[in-house]
């Protein structure tokens, strides 16, 4: 076979936003014959991330991953994009980092010799975060840290305070992706200041108010219903595995102090593989002698999407988005809507993110495990990105009804 008659390509660029799907091809193999396709990243931490399967040429000698089936490897079946959600780290436990969305992340792909294992042909593909014309701009103001991502155009354009902390670092891939479809999207750091942070945001003169929104993962899921809860302003909420009580450590706002719902120790289970799970730690938070720690979100005058995943094991949080649903329909309000997962593990993040099965937990101070199946958690995060896209473009409308 002449190799170099086989080419590799990713289409219908190389180049393209991080939440894009790709297709990718191998054109000029022998018919029939096997190859195997291999996916590889290097995060910014220097984390290795890999992924292969393994297909069969057609009879013009072509592979198309939209339309063949992987035989085996890290995935099996028709996965047009399993090269990327199947990636999975060479160290356990290890979530996909990525500090600097000014840059891509790089995705090498390998096409090789089902018999041989010699390389055939190679390209990489190269997932941006950040449209051309978009602005990032570190915000210090007052106690306010984040960066604040304005997309091109005159707009303006509805905001969103994205609050997503991991490990004490500021996470930027999901606010950027979500500004290049048209928001003004505002990366918190530091959570305390958060009113400080909506007004800040409210300000810009690219923001089309008079209502923002807020979208929020775990424990940033509790402040961002504690914000919609406290402060005026907020038109629309994203609750992604959230909790409907205050936890980890006290909420202050003003005079009110909101103490974190008491985690039950025996409820901590070891799994065979040496993981802990936390999924039942925390106890029922509307019991009387937990009830302190409840957020008052019956005060909320905002539209909710809960989004969970049933198979999350860092806590249930389909229990939670249940009984905060239950407390918004006994106050009259129908302001809401609960979408589940099943399957899916606890960090639904933006689509075609390689898939994080466990990890450190700084409250836990060891690895945990969080849940869900690869396949059925990579399809939960590519339905939930079009319902937070959907919520938030009519965001202006909701804010007339508030």
């Amino acid at each position: 076979m002449a190799y170099s008659q086989i080419r590799l390509k990713i289409l219908p660029s190389v180049r393209c936003l991080f939440d894009k799907m790709v297709q990718v091809k191998v054109e000029g193999l022998a018919p029939h014959k096997q190859v195997q396709l291999r996916s590889k990243l290097v995060d910014d931490r220097g984390v290795i991330f890999k992924a292969s399967a393994l297909y069969k040429a057609d009879e013009t000698g072509q592979v198309d991953v939209y339309r063949a089936p992987s035989l085996g490897g890290s995935y099996t079946g028709v996965e047009p994009m399993g090269l990327f959600w199947a990636l999975a780290p060479e160290t356990p436990h290890s979530k996909l980092l990525k500090k600097n969305v000014l840059s891509p992340t790089l995705v090498e792909i390998e096409a090789l010799s089902g018999e041989t294992g010699e390389v055939l042909a190679s390209e990489t593909n190269e997932r941006q975060y950040m449209t051309e014309g978009m602005k990032r701009i570190p915000v210090q103001e007052g106690r306010i840290r984040g960066v604040l991502f304005v997309p091109p155009g005159k707009g303006p354009f509805p905001g969103v305070v994205d609050l997503y902390t991991f490990g004490g670092r500021l996470t930027e891939p999901r606010a950027s992706l979500l500004a290049n479809k048209g928001f003004v999207v505002l990366a918190l750091l530091d959570l305390e200041y958060f009113e400080e942070a909506v007004s800040y945001l409210r300000r810009q003169p690219e923001v089309k108010g008079p209502g923002i929104g807020i979208i929020a993962i775990s424990h940033s899921g509790g402040l961002a219903l504690s914000m919609s809860s406290f402060l005026s302003g907020i038109s629309a909420t994203v609750c992604i595995n959230g909790c409907n009580a205050n936890t980890v450590i006290p909420l202050h706002y003003k005079d009110i102090v909101i103490p974190p719902l008491p985690p039950v120790m025996k409820n901590i289970k070891i799994t065979e593989s040496g993981l802990v799970d936390i999924r039942d730690a925390l106890p029922d938070p509307s019991l009387e002698k937990n009830r302190a720690s409840l957020i008052p979100i019956e005060r909320a005058s905002c539209q909710f999407l809960f989004a969970v995943s049933e198979d999350d094991h860092n806590w249930n949080s389909v229990f939670f988005a249940k009984q905060a649903a239950a407390t918004l329909r006994n106050h009259g309000k129908e302001s809401f809507k609960v979408v589940t997962y099943p399957k899916a593990g606890h960090f639904l993040e933006v689509p075609h993110m390689p898939y994080c099965s466990s990890g450190f937990h700084g409250a836990v101070g060891s690895d945990v495990v969080f849940g869900g199946e690869p396949k059925a958690h990579s399809e939960a995060q590519l339905d939930l990105w079009e319902k937070v896209q959907e919520f938030f473009k009519i965001m202006p409308d909701i804010c007339v009804l508030c």
